[in-house]
């Protein structure tokens, strides 16, 4: 005879298949090259002073790196000067992008979920995992609940025991 008093895991007995960001996080260092320091009093780029940055300045410390490259100020810049950066630190860095370190966060995200077999997810009741110990931008959360959506019969965010509901397939559909 079982006690009234059991205590039963539901969580652990549930289908809910746990879907989390965090495994799909690249590591490696990220870092985010300015080139507002660059510009003649934040405003303007004198195009011989841009090349002679790019000449001379330390490109094989980004090696290994994640590249992020903007300019923070408001100022007109030239793309072709983005470019040159990129060109220049491409041999040495892992990937380089022209944006925030928040937008590379997202491509390299990105990159990770296009190795993904989505179809393990058909049917599936599925919960996005909610916490992590890395950044995961929100841009990734909604790339992952697109494209979850049309396969999982629901969708959820959160942790097992505590889900927020998102989504839950009709009932009729296949």
């Amino acid at each position: 005879m079982e006690s009234q008093d059991q205590i039963i895991n539901r969580v652990a007995g549930s289908s809910l298949i746990t879907f989390d960001l965090e495994t799909y996080h690249q590591p490696g260092e990220r870092v985010l090259i300015d080139i507002k320091d660059q510009l003649y009093q934040e405003l303007i780029l004198r195009e011989k002073d841009f090349r002679d940055f790019v000449k001379t300045h330390d490109w094989p410390q980004y090696q290994d790196k994640f590249v992020a490259i903007t300019c923070s100020v408001d100022a007109i810049v030239p793309h072709w000067a983005f470019m040159l950066v990129g060109l220049a630190v491409e041999p040495y860095a892992r990937h380089a992008i022209f944006g925030t370190l928040e937008a590379l966060e997202t491509e390299l995200f990105r990159r990770s979920l296009a190795s993904v077999d989505w179809s393990v997810y058909k049917g599936a009741k599925v919960v996005v995992k909610g916490c992590s110990k890395v950044f995961v931008p929100a841009a990734v959360y909604v790339d992952a609940a697109r494209t979850l959506r049309p396969l999982v019969s629901s969708l959820m965010f959160g942790e097992a025991c505590s889900t927020v509901p998102l989504y839950k397939k009709p009932k009729g559909d296949s």
